[in-house]
This record gives C-alpha cells, sequence and structure tokens, in this order.
C-alpha cells in the first residue's frame, strides 16, 4: 500500500520553528514533485512551498524567507522547516505527492495531515 505519512506538528510559541516530514512508502520508486499545503479553519487548503524532481523549489509569498522546502531521495522524504512561526500559521499541514510507482505509473497521493498551532 502506498501511502505519505507526516510528522513533525505540534505547539510552538510565536517566532519558534518546526520541521514537517513527509515519507512515502510502499510499492514506489521515487517521489517526483511535492508539495506542502495548508488548511486553516474556514479556509480553503493552500499551497505554500513545492520542489519538483531537479529540486527545483517555488513558495508562496507568504511564507519566503520564513520556510524551506527540502527532500532526501534516498529516504523517499520532503521536509518542510518553519521558522518565525506567526499564530497565523495555525493549521492543518498537508503533503501532496507525485509518485512513481514500480509500474511505472506517477500517481497523486495526499498524505493525513498534521496540525500546527502557534501560540502568542
Amino acid at each position: 500500500q502506498v501511502q505519505l505519512v507526516e510528522s513533525g506538528g505540534g505547539l510552538v510559541q510565536a517566532g519558534g520553528s518546526l520541521r514537517l516530514s513527509c515519507t512515502a512508502s510502499g510499492n514506489i520508486l521515487r517521489i517526483n514533485d511535492m508539495g506542502w499545503y495548508r488548511q486553516a479553519p474556514g479556509k480553503e487548503r493552500e499551497l505554500i512551498a513545492r520542489i519538483i524532481s531537479s529540486g527545483n523549489t517555488d513558495y508562496a509569498d507568504f511564507v519566503k524567507g520564513r520556510f524551506t522546502i527540502s527532500r532526501d531521495n534516498a529516504k523517499n522524504t520532503v521536509y518542510l522547516q518553519m521558522n518565525s512561526l506567526k499564530p497565523e500559521d495555525t493549521a492543518v499541514y498537508y503533503c501532496n505527492g507525485i509518485l512513481r510507482l514500480r509500474n511505472g505509473i506517477d500517481y497523486s497521493y495526499w498524505g493525513q495531515g498534521t496540525q500546527v498551532t502557534v501560540s502568542l
């Protein structure tokens, strides 16, 4: 069974840091592209950052300079380092990956989400 599992969420004070991880497991060859999204209560899910297979990255303006996305291909894991966190960063964070399966097909998967809460 192919799945993405997120970890690293939690409660942190404003100005603090967290590192989220998203690990792909199952019958896969590799992660092609990966994005981190978040959804706050009453709001739509929004893209925060993405990293493609070449390693190129892209960020939403509201996290530029604070968040960094990176990948470890050997571990089939993508990270989101979040610094200078603000209360408005509070949300459930999701990873979404385009995975190359062993049958050669690319398929999109979502993680289950991890809660990030930033207090004043």
